[in-house]
């Protein structure tokens, strides 16, 4: 899986639940709400203030050292 700003939480959760540890960083402790799991990165990324390239390259780091 590659992950891009448009790809939706819930998307990548399913995909690996071990990148949920990336949200909670950086203050997105609401994975289970639905709303949350239909979001892209990016819109979640900017209500809380963060940013989305930042965290899309982390995840990907991560998901193709596995």
């Amino acid at each position: 899986m590659t992950v891009t700003k448009a790809t939706l939480i819930g998307d990548v959760l399913d995909y690996d639940v071990n990148t949920a540890q990336f949200f909670f960083e950086i203050g997105m402790h609401c994975l289970g709400c639905p709303h949350s799991r239909g979001e892209s990165i990016e819109e979640a990324c900017q209500v809380h203030g963060t940013d989305a390239d930042a965290l899309v390259k982390k995840i990907n780091e991560y998901l193709a050292a596995k």
